[in-house]
């Protein structure tokens, strides 16, 4: 396979002085976002050669933590969808949707926020 494009999305992060973010921009000029504004980030990446995940989890040092709880909400869901478009387990996928049911009630995000 031939590389036809090659295209950089990148995060900005402004710092205190113990190095605790404070404000973030993203950047991915090929999906038309410039410098957008966000509180928190969960990157993960995979190191093939050791074969273990290599992540970076930032947030801003006033993000709410009803936000942070919905994030987190959130990003469960998501990575329950991403996980069955890679796999096709539909067994594995429900019982991870469960887990984001039990989570949301857990923390009372259905009744708040969702």
């Amino acid at each position: 396979m031939s590389i036809h494009k090659k295209t950089n999305i990148s995060i900005d992060v402004n710092l205190d002085e113990n190095n605790i973010p404070l404000e973030m921009k993203w950047n991915a000029p090929d999906g038309g976002v410039s410098e957008m504004d966000t509180k928190a980030v969960l990157l993960s990446l995979w190191d093939s050669n050791k074969k273990e995940t290599l992540k970076i989890d930032l947030w801003v040092k006033e993000m709410p933590l009803d936000q942070m709880q919905l994030f987190f909400y959130q990003t469960l869901v998501s990575l329950s969808d991403t996980f069955y478009r890679a796999t096709q387990d539909e067994k594995m996928t429900e019982t991870m949707k469960d887990f984001c049911d039990y989570f949301a009630e857990k923390l009372n995000l259905k009744h708040n926020n969702i």
